[in-house]
């Protein structure tokens, strides 16, 4: 059973390593080295527990597995209902479900806050990012060709959304 927290400024570091895991694969940031804790401090109070909330996963042994961040989308007030979701997982615990589970709790848990629509911002080739959000709904609402250069080879961003009222 997964539980849920509102991030502690004592997780930026686990929250942090878990980020960087993804880095090398270039399937997921498009950060291209791995990043530090001072870094994404600024990232790290940009959230609030009511409105931009930013939470740990934790499994039945209270070990942090993952967390999952709302961030306000283009930063005006006229889209305060709408957030960019993003979920990153522990390298050992990928591929075990938890993110349908996450991703479940971040949808019923933005109606409870306020949000209206979610967005996911996905390579076009993290196929199986891409299907889990379809899995919930989402929907292809824009492809934004060749913007990302990983590795010398471009790479285009997928943005899917879901409407939850």
């Amino acid at each position: 059973m997964l539980q849920y927290r509102d991030a502690q400024l004592s997780d930026l570091n686990k929250i942090v390593e878990i980020y960087n895991s993804t880095v090398a694969s270039r399937m997921v940031t498009a950060d291209t080295e791995p990043v530090t804790p001072e870094s994404k401090m600024k990232w790290f109070e940009d959230h609030s527990a009511d409105k931009r909330p930013l939470w740990v996963i934790e499994d039945e042994a209270d070990q942090i597995i993952g967390w999952l961040s709302f961030q306000s989308f283009y930063g005006r007030p006229a889209y305060n209902s709408t957030v960019e979701m993003s979920v990153y997982l522990d390298e050992q615990q990928r591929g075990k479900g938890y993110g349908k589970a996450v991703l479940a709790y971040a949808i019923d848990q933005a109606r409870e806050i306020g949000i209206k629509t979610l967005l996911g911002f996905i390579f076009a080739h993290n196929e199986p990012s891409i299907r889990l959000f379809r899995h919930f709904g989402f929907e292809d609402w824009a492809t934004l060709p060749d913007i990302a250069v990983l590795d010398g080879e471009e790479r285009s961003l997928k943005i899917l959304g879901k409407r939850i009222a």
